[in-house]
């Protein structure tokens, strides 16, 4: 299995630097997860003449410069003054956050990061958004094109804020002519993540929904951050996907997780998942289950055109992702300790997938009842 890339501080004499011929790129949501690794493989690069990194809190790479504030703050266009090329990756997608501040955060972030950008005189601005704007419907081909219309909604997490993102970069060029924007779209994000899709694993059992046909692929972190690092040289432009090649069908997932399924009937399936999270004991709104239960590959062709290839096949990143959820216990979505999952796992079919006994009972004892 691939390695990560090693985390290279002062890798680069500063007089080759500042010879670089490359672009300046600055990043924002720089201090951690995606945006940090993306830092630090930048500023390990001989094509990049200068790193810019914007946070709420200063990040760990010495060798970039460091500009401390809010993404939504007007004042980031003086900070992206000088930049050829801007990566947007302040963007918030945790389960936990309040969906209506998330939202408000996400759009309001985006919005002034293009703006800002525009108005600095920056010539592109990478936006990454995910594959789940595609939509995961039945009637999907397998592959997708990257050009396929984009026929999600808002109903899964998240994914409303993805589209509206993916709305004011299209709109950005009109407004601001000059301003080029590329999206990233990556497959089942894996790699130190916590999405609805990786908490899928955490379960005792794998829920199916009966009469659907779920396909699997993934996009190890690694593989993104070596994809937005294309974008940010401008090897590749326009919308694109990011993942693994093929992918995985449903059945080949139990064989290499070991992990059994659970068939429910839809109605049941996404009728509890509904009720859980409208009474707020499930992170996860009902939408998030499409995206387990019909296809949305997507090709990489445009990727793979600019001569990028993935390091991680669906196999190695389902096997890392399997390692990173071993001694977690998620029930519908909800992280539970270990005496509860226990409870759950014994309850019955329906009740070990969905978490309802163990939920309720948890949130009775909370208020109690």
């Amino acid at each position: 299995m691939s390695s990560p890339d090693p985390q290279v501080r002062g890798a680069r004499n500063p007089s080759t630097r500042s010879a670089a011929r490359g672009p300046v790129v600055a990043v924002t949501g720089a201090a951690s997860g995606i945006g940090d690794l993306l830092t630090r493989r930048l500023a390990a690069s001989d094509e990049i003449k200068q790193v810019v990194a914007l946070d709420e809190r200063r990040g760990d790479v010495a060798e970039a410069q460091w500009h401390i504030l809010d993404v939504r703050d007007p004042a980031i266009a003086e900070k992206l003054r000088g930049a050829d090329v801007v990566v947007h990756l302040a963007v918030d997608l945790d389960l936990e956050t309040d969906a209506a501040a998330r939202t408000a955060y996400n759009v309001r972030g985006t919005q002034t990061v293009l703006t800002a950008a525009a108005a600095a005189g920056v010539h592109r601005v990478v936006l990454c958004t995910s594959a789940m704007v595609y939509g995961a419907l039945p009637d999907n081909d397998i592959p997708l094109s990257e050009d396929a219309e984009l026929r999600a909604t808002a109903e899964a997490t998240g994914v409303g804020d993805l589209l509206e993102i993916e709305r004011l970069g299209r709109r950005a060029p009109r407004a601001h002519p000059g301003l080029h924007v590329t999206v990233v779209r990556p497959a089942v994000l894996v790699g130190g993540t916590d999405t609805a899709l990786t908490r899928y694993f955490e379960s005792p059992r794998l829920l199916v929904v009966a009469g659907s046909r779920p396909t699997w692929q993934f996009c190890h972190v690694e593989d993104l951050v070596s994809a937005l690092e294309y974008a940010a040289l401008e090897k590749v432009d326009g919308e694109f996907a990011v993942g693994c090649e093929g992918w995985l069908e449903q059945e080949e997932v139990e064989e290499l997780s070991g992990i059994r399924r659970m068939e429910l009937p839809s109605a049941v399936a996404l009728g509890t998942a509904a009720r859980l999270h409208r009474i707020g004991l499930t992170p996860s709104p009902a939408g998030d289950l499409a995206y387990t239960m019909h296809p949305w590959v997507v090709s990489v062709g445009r990727l793979h055109d600019a001569g990028w290839r993935p390091k991680w096949t669906n196999e190695e990143v389902l096997a890392a992702l399997l390692a990173e959820a071993e001694g977690r216990h998620t029930v519908a979505g909800r992280r539970l300790g270990r005496k509860d999952a226990t409870a759950a796992g014994a309850a019955g079919a329906t009740v070990a997938l969905l978490g309802t006994a163990a939920l309720v009972r948890q949130m009775r004892k909370r208020r109690g009842l």
